[in-house]
């Protein structure tokens, strides 16, 4: 791969983690005027239109129009669905359960999102309301960016079927690119070149979306052992700490048979508080920008 591809490569990378999870009211942003180059590629070459679900968001594309029966649109849909996913997880999202909940046919939603993938997208998009209008605040870019991490992982906590989304290519809706300018944002003044910050929120990003996807796994692992034994006696839970002192000897495993016997871990299944190590994580990474910051600076003369 040319260089120039893998410095958009990692671009992508960054931009696809950034955006994870976030959203914010629908943007009706359509091309501004005067900027021909969103028409055009590297090359000049005219673009195709954007893929279904990213055009209906942009405002490229008309709302259905085939005699749509009143009551239905575009925003109960997708409202719909969230509320789906909400409650039952992502694998109950299909057109047809929508419909049915809805109280319409599958058909009749067809005539506003053309597949599950563009309501997945729509689905990404308004799964937060409010980060075209979130204000970041911190003395500085340290406490910003811990505030932006930290409204992301509130986000993904009150829709946990965001960790269940397809990540093949960087969020582009609206409210995920809002909410990458916000995290950019807080790093203005630390001396760092745009493409490093964006590398920056997307290193936290990932960590944030990884952290909260195994909590929310164990969860719901969890609930599925409690719901297999309804009726009967509750089923106890094994805690990381109760594993661990079951299978390990202090001889072939000192280390761990010692912090397993200590007072230093919980009673949380993983072992630890999940919030409370999530910020340590968090903290540490933090800690790595901050060396990354210092470096950056010009030497002085």
């Amino acid at each position: 791969m040319p260089a120039q591809d893998t410095r958009d490569a990692g671009r992508g990378q960054a931009a696809r983690n950034a955006g994870g999870g976030q959203a914010a009211p629908n943007a009706g942003g359509g091309q501004a005027a005067g900027d021909d180059r969103r028409a055009h590629g590297a090359q000049g070459e005219p673009l195709p239109p954007l893929p279904p679900g990213l055009d209906l968001l942009w405002g490229r594309r008309g709302r259905g129009q085939r005699g749509p029966k009143p009551g239905l649109s575009v925003e109960a849909i997708v409202a719909a669905a969230v509320r789906l996913a909400d409650a039952e997880g992502l694998e109950a999202v299909s057109m047809a359960h929508v419909a049915k909940q809805l109280g319409f046919t599958t058909m009749s939603l067809y005539r506003h999102v053309t597949s599950k993938e563009e309501l997945l997208q729509l689905m990404w998009n308004a799964s937060a309301q409010g980060a075209e209008e979130l204000v970041i605040t911190g003395d500085d870019w340290r406490a910003r960016l811990q505030a932006w991490a930290l409204t992301q992982r509130s986000m993904i906590d009150q829709h946990p079927w965001i960790t269940q989304m397809p990540m093949a290519a960087p969020p582009m809706a609206p409210n995920s690119l809002a909410f990458v300018e916000h995290g950019l944002e807080a790093m203005d003044g630390t001396g760092l070149a745009d493409a490093d910050k964006l590398r920056v929120i997307g290193l936290i990003s990932s960590y944030t979306l990884s952290e909260a996807r195994m909590a929310h796994d164990a969860a719901r692992a969890a609930r599925q052992v409690q719901a297999a034994a309804a009726g009967g006696e509750p089923v106890p839970v094994w805690t990381w700490e109760a594993l661990v002192r079951e299978v390990t000897d202090e001889q072939t495993y000192p280390r761990l048979h010692r912090l397993a016997w200590s007072d230093e871990i919980g009673d949380d299944p993983s072992g630890f508080d999940e919030q409370e190590e999530f910020r340590f994580g968090l903290d540490r990474i933090l800690d790595g920008v901050e060396a990354f910051i210092a470096r950056a600076q010009p030497a002085p003369d």
